[in-house]
């Protein structure tokens, strides 16, 4: 036969293929190779019940691993959050550990399925039946305040879970390796066996928040989750038995020879990986921060993440990824616009769509992580580059982002570079720098940050969120254009803050593991104020005949105020606690004869209270006033001191530490009462209406509660701020005062209304559904 030029320099797509059809194999492999392959796929395949059984014990091995992990990771946070603070980064940095033990996983099972195989082939069961051994997980140490809050708990992490954890992340990669090694159905593509891995983590995440954490304390979910693990080794270890004779040796699959990977592609599933992980880790903080830490909020955002690789390594993936990524620019766009706008929608629209943004971007990198997937000889080294983009993303927001930045910028940051996710081709990064993509987005800036400073007030502030609009729409018009457009969101979201700085000095800006602080005068130039994230948190006036005045939530005109004049026992109380410090705007209240104890989470907090460049009324109070570093209720367990008052003033930007409103932080507050105390919270919050909650607990104590909702007309601006109080006390007498008041109203909790418990927080029943 004659062969043409064009058949002279066509190389043959797979050397098996070619071997069959008798075309030449040129210098791709050699005869060996291609002899032992086509050996291998004469060798017979297990079929028939005993297959079955072994399939079905893999899949059962897959899920069992993945739901011990993810319910594990709800379920440690859980236990950490109170020792903490409550605070958001606890979760953050449980997820960079986690993500960082997954990564170790994956490298032990990478090197165990290369090319020391036959070596490391015990390591997987070894590790697993050796981690058994450090069986029951319990946290009994305490942090230190001296020590760095981020240090302690991966320590702590490591020294509890580090061998179950890594054993479990360990055990998708190396069970499907092994699966692909067999001679079993389903073997030369074992892929199928990760719709079983995910089922496993999706099934835990819904799981814990619904049925685990509601039904079971923390003490037996641990017994349990010890139980599971060890039927699991039994499980794995089975598999690993039945198949032990029938694993063959590693040999060169056909689809190895028709795509081989580059450095560049490794880079790529890396950032494919990151964009999603850390935009994850923003959206939990973004809705956390403001609302509470609590599993339901955690899981959410993972449980999503989790859906998208579900889906992208279905087989619905390409129109599914398609949809999402034609998505991505609208709600881009429109996140930018409400951080830029500052608006505060009605949270069932407010939480959707940021979720809705995020699906949709987790959707498309993973789909395009999906349609790239190695043959699976390259199995475990696919997930291992996964697992280092996964873990970048999570450290970035936990450990360096705080760290970097003064404020909370790294999600903004990951919304742009999710714009900019077309650009990462196949081929190279996608990527000139034309002057007019840099002409637009300057532009774009600039008439951003003008409007923000000419029209920011006129219109009830209705003017600059109308241009807004405008230049939203124009940017949005340049979706396809994926540099110019990620470059025109990243300047309306630059500029906005910039602008808002512009017309309201920033003074001082902080940002620490329990929040971001940011301390500055009024446009008036007649108050200075302290913003804990989204948050105002204290007030002070500047001229020298106000200076000592308490304002915002703590004027004299308000509940507290109230409480202070009408109430004997606190007027008159010898020794008052305030759990939360701010700018120590409640130490305006103290008089010659108490003693204020001020317990602060943050020593940065305190800093910048006694900063007399910025606030005063801390150190007015001189002697009478002190600070108690550390959690305040882990702080009053160690205290001899019995108090007359009890204030609870403590929040993380607008959301309130729940593990300081459960049934066992009453019975804390009620021991270190003197008899006929009083107890006050502050609860006022935007999303969440926890008088209810408050009523149900001092029911359950026996306690006479209180509740004043004040609302303060916008005309009276953030001098005085609108806020929600309550006061509750054994002595029914010592409130009488306020029974009086019709301003006040006893506060009998809604039937039905949940007990908060440190094993469970129903945040559901405590949700505002409409705009407060």
């Amino acid at each position: 036969m004659r062969r043409t030029s064009a058949d002279a320099h066509r190389r043959p797509e797979c050397p098996v293929a070619a071997a069959r059809s008798g075309a030449p194999l040129y210098d791709l492999v050699t005869v060996r190779e291609v002899v032992t392959t086509l050996e291998a796929d004469a060798l017979p395949t297990h079929a028939g019940w005993h297959a079955r059984v072994v399939v079905t014990l893999f899949a059962f091995a897959l899920f069992m691993s993945a739901f011990l992990l993810f319910s594990l990771e709800p379920m440690v946070a859980k236990v950490l959050l109170p020792k903490l603070g409550g605070t958001p980064m606890v979760w953050n940095t449980c997820m960079v550990f986690f993500q960082g033990t997954l990564l170790a996983g994956y490298g032990a099972a990478h090197v165990g399925a290369g090319r020391y195989a036959r070596r490391a082939r015990w390591l997987y069961p070894a590790l697993l039946v050796g981690a058994a051994l450090s069986l029951p997980l319990t946290f009994t140490r305490v942090p230190d305040v001296a020590q760095p809050p981020a240090g302690w708990l991966l320590l702590e992490l490591m020294r509890v879970t580090a061998l179950p954890v890594l054993a479990l992340s360990m055990s998708a990669p190396a069970l499907q390796a092994w699966f692909s090694r067999t001679r079993f159905p389903g073997a030369r593509d074992p892929y199928f066996l990760y719709a079983a891995s995910n089922a496993g983590s999706l099934v835990a995440l819904l799981a814990y928040p619904t049925i685990i954490e509601p039904r079971i304390g923390l003490g037996p979910q641990m017994s349990w989750w010890a139980a599971g693990y060890l039927a699991l080794v039994a499980v794995a270890c089975t598999c690993l038995e039945l198949t032990r004779r029938d694993v063959r040796p590693v040999l060169p699959s056909e689809p190895s020879f028709q795509r081989s990977i580059d450095g560049w592609q490794r880079v790529r599933w890396i950032a494919l990986a990151f964009v999603p992980s850390s935009l994850m880790i923003g959206v939990t903080t973004y809705i956390s921060t403001d609302v509470a830490a609590v599993p339901l909020i955690w899981v959410l955002p993972l449980a999503l993440y989790l859906v998208t690789f579900v889906i992208a390594f279905g087989r619905f993936s390409l129109p599914m990824m398609t949809a999402a990524e034609r998505r991505v620019p609208f709600l881009a766009i429109a996140i930018a616009f409400m951080l830029a706008a500052n608006n505060e929608l009605p949270m069932q629209l407010h939480i959707p769509i940021h979720l809705a943004m995020f699906t949709a971007v987790a959707l498309m990198c993973h789909g395009r992580l999906a349609s790239e997937r190695p043959p699976p000889h390259r199995l475990t080294e696919f997930y291992l580059l996964l697992s280092i983009g996964g873990m970048a993303g999570g450290v970035f927001n936990a450990l360096l982002a705080p760290v970097i930045f003064n404020s909370v910028v790294e999600y903004p940051i990951v919304l742009v570079c999710a714009c900019a996710v077309p650009l990462l081709r196949a081929n190279g990064l996608a990527m000139s720098l034309p002057t007019r993509d840099v002409a637009y987005a300057v532009g774009t800036a600039a008439i951003v940050a003008v409007a923000k400073v000419a029209l920011g007030d006129s219109l009830g502030g209705r003017g600059f969120v109308i241009l807004l609009g405008v230049i939203a729409i124009i940017t949005f018009s340049q979706a396809r254009r994926p540099l110019r457009f990620s470059l025109m969101v990243g300047a309306i979201l630059m500029a906005s803050p910039l602008a808002r700085s512009a017309y309201g000095t920033v003074l001082y800006a902080e940002r620490t593991f329990f929040g971001s602080y940011h301390v500055g005068t009024d446009v008036t130039g007649q108050f200075r104020a302290l913003y804990h994230g989204t948050t105002l948190h204290g007030l002070q006036a500047l001229a020298s005949d106000r200076h000592g005045e308490p304002l915002t939530y703590y004027h004299r005109s308000g509940p507290f105020g109230q409480a202070f004049e009408r109430l004997p026992r606190l007027r008159n109380a010898s020794d008052v606690a305030v759990v939360g410090l701010g700018i120590g705007s409640l130490a305006a209240y103290a008089t010659e004869r108490q003693r204020w104890t001020f317990f602060e989470i943050d020593p940065a907090v305190e800093r910048i209270a006694r900063d007399q460049r910025y606030f005063s009324l801390l150190g007015a109070c001189g002697s009478r006033c002190r600070v108690v570093l550390g959690d305040a209720r882990l702080s009053l367990v160690r205290s001899d001191t019995r108090f007359d008052v009890i204030v609870l003033d403590a929040f993380s930007s607008d959301a309130i530490p729940m593990h300081l409103m459960t049934r066992e932080a009453f019975d804390v507050y009620l021991r270190h009462l003197k008899p006929g105390g009083i107890l006050m919270f502050h609860i006022s919050n935007r999303y969440l209406a926890l008088g209810d909650v408050l009523g149900r607990l001092a029911s359950d104590r026996r306690l006479t509660a209180f509740e004043q909702v004040q609302t303060v007309s916008a005309k009276a601006g953030n001098e005085l701020a609108s806020s929600d109080w309550v006061v509750a006390s054994a002595d029914a007498d010592a409130l009488a005062p306020l029974a009086a008041d019709a301003r006040w109203k006893i506060l009998s909790p809604r039937t039905g209304t949940p007990l908060w418990t440190d094993d469970f927080s129903n945040i559901l029943t405590a949700l505002r559904y409409g705009r407060n």
